[in-house]
């Protein structure tokens, strides 16, 4: 296990309903990072993944009821924060972020840029729903924050806790991670990216990519006329 460059970093992996991913995904964070750094926040599954975790003896958080990925990304920060932490790398369960990628993103850490992770968003490497949600909401959100933003919609991503105080987020959906980078990129904030895989190996997606990007949308208009 290479431990050295996650001193001051929290890796967060919201989880649910993801039981047939953990067991290989923890085993494989474990090579990567001490199990003192890694948060499961598992967000109401109704699955067993909750005993999995359990029986890992991983930290966790659990809600009793589903939430929304944005609510078990919140609670993760909230606890980064209160622990010191310097940043938080952001994972989801599914394995369609190998752990093993995570390296490059302490590679390129300084402790105040936020790294998204980025995939080739090419339509015959995924879905047409999720290339064209993703191409949109990443346009939207490089023209009002006047910087390029290829893969708004990666869950993979790195961010300095400092940032986080600074950022008023208020949805609790999927479309938490296009608000962040939205309010990041409204507060000037360096943004870059990180390449990674982009994998899509017929895992079940609790994404509404119409539904998401609406509410997306619904956000920008809101700042716009408010």
């Amino acid at each position: 296990m290479t431990d050295t460059n996650f001193k001051d970093v929290l890796v967060i992996v919201p989880v649910y309903n993801a039981a047939p991913h953990l067991p290989e995904l923890i085993r494989r964070c474990r090579e990567i990072v001490a199990p003192e750094k890694l948060l499961f926040v598992n967000d109401g599954s109704t699955d067993h993944g909750l005993d999995i975790l359990k029986k890992e003896n991983v930290n966790y958080i659990s809600f009793p009821v589903n939430r929304g990925k944005g609510a078990a990304l919140k609670a993760g920060f909230e606890y980064a924060i209160e622990k010191g932490y310097r940043s938080v790398l952001t994972i989801d369960a599914d394995l369609q972020h190998p752990p093993e990628e995570m390296k490059g993103f302490l590679e390129a850490d300084d402790g105040r840029t936020v790294l998204i992770g980025t995939r080739r968003i090419k339509l015959e490497e995924m879905p047409f729903p999720r290339w064209l949600s993703n191409n949109l909401t990443s346009l939207i959100i490089s023209v009002f924050s006047s910087r390029r933003v290829r893969d708004s919609q990666s869950g993979f991503r790195l961010m300095p806790t400092a940032i986080l105080k600074a950022v008023q987020l208020k949805t609790v959906k999927y479309d938490f991670e296009s608000e962040m980078l939205f309010k990041m990129g409204a507060l000037d904030c360096p943004i870059d990216e990180v390449p990674i895989s982009t994998i899509y190996d017929g895992s079940p997606s609790y994404i509404n990519p119409l539904k998401d990007t609406l509410r997306f949308i619904r956000q920008i208009w809101k700042r716009i006329w408010a």
